[in-house]
């Protein structure tokens, strides 16, 4: 058995993108570098919340956006594995998927509440509709979104993705993304196109963002 997780010790306007790259279950992924509004934002977020696939750059764009608004960096998936002594793929390979959703939920529960926090969620994160209320309604939460070609070009060969272990594992994101897709959306209240961008021009863009830049005025009040 596992130990259980221990306490914390511790845009543009709204409307239709300009054109399309492409399009995953019918939705399209905008090419606007100013980001798309997808949902107004909750009153007064006092973090930013970061969803999408594995390979997206919630990570690597999480900590340079921590640094830039001054705030504290949690990976979800990182802090998973610190509190229970043991990596996701061991989680999944003792409790399975459902296990590992289980504390996932718990910990996205208290993390969604801190505040001054950029967090990076895993990417099955927003499968739970708990988890998508909890993110949305207590943090500004962005959709870093990316094509099925550029996240397997990332991803595919790495023997740390549970959900990748399989005989194809760029499909295997095909068919993630069909899923997840309209859930990142449902949960999101804006999306940037991750694709090949630098990381440090990507937090520029999201900088930038009205929303995005009361939240970190507000922090520094």
């Amino acid at each position: 058995d596992l130990p259980s997780p221990a306490r914390a010790g511790e845009g543009r306007g709204r409307g239709s993108p300009r054109r399309a790259r492409g399009t995953i279950a019918g939705v399209m992924a905008t090419d606007d570098p100013a980001g798309e509004d997808l949902r107004p934002a909750p009153d007064h977020p006092e973090s930013i919340v970061l969803v999408g696939m594995m390979g997206s750059g919630k990570s690597t764009v999480g900590r340079h956006l921590a640094r830039a608004c001054g705030f504290a960096f949690v990976d979800c998936d990182k802090e998973l594995e610190r509190r229970s002594g043991v990596t996701i793929s061991t989680i999944f390979e003792l409790e399975g998927e459902a296990g590992f959703r289980q504390r996932e939920a718990k910990l996205l529960a208290e993390l969604a509440v801190r505040p001054r926090t950029v967090l990076a969620t895993g990417g099955g994160a927003v499968l739970l509709p708990e988890n998508r209320r909890a993110l949305r309604e207590h943090g500004l939460v962005i959709y870093l979104d990316a094509s099925a070609d550029e996240l397997a070009r990332r991803v595919a060969r790495d023997g740390s993705r549970p959900l990748l272990q399989v005989a194809d594992p760029r499909q295997r994101i095909r068919d993630l993304l069909l899923v997840r897709v309209p859930l990142y959306r449902e949960a999101a209240h804006l999306t940037f196109r991750s694709g090949a961008s630098n990381p440090t021009r990507l937090v520029e863009r999201i900088l930038r963002h009205p929303a995005v830049a009361a939240v970190v005025t507000r922090a520094a009040a």
